[in-house]
């Protein structure tokens, strides 16, 4: 098997940055859905169980969201995915999705500025399978 899978451990992450196009913005302030970060939860989750057990997985469900802060169209987030428990078939996966960069639109129709700080926009606690 080309780049065999490496075996699911707690402690392992996946991490992704993804920029959030002004096509997403869905309310007033280009603020984008919840459905999105939970949809890059989906995407960083199917690398996780790729390179832990060669296989994308299926996502079971989430024990827990919580929505700290806005998305806005113009953010670019980093989303991370870490395993906390490894059962037989299941994984238990802790998700972050933090803004990395902010648009400043105020300061100019393309200015964007480098958050200080990350910024915690949702959390998330999820379930995971593979075969």
């Amino acid at each position: 098997m080309t780049g065999a899978a490496t075996g699911a451990a707690v402690g392992v992450s996946v991490v992704h940055r993804r920029y959030v196009p002004y096509s997403h913005a869905h309310y007033a302030g280009n603020l984008v859905d919840g459905a999105y970060s939970l949809a890059l939860f989906g995407d960083v989750a199917t690398e996780l169980c790729i390179r832990t057990d060669g296989d994308e997985g299926l996502f079971a469900g989430y024990a827990s969201v919580v929505f700290h802060a806005p998305v806005r169209a113009g953010d670019v987030l980093e989303v991370t995915a870490t395993i906390t428990r490894v059962g037989t078939r299941s994984r238990t996966v802790d998700f972050t999705c933090h803004v990395v960069c902010r648009g400043t639109p105020d300061a100019g129709a393309s200015a964007a500025a480098v958050l200080d700080l990350p910024l915690l926009a949702v959390s998330a606690t999820g379930t995971v399978v593979v075969p």
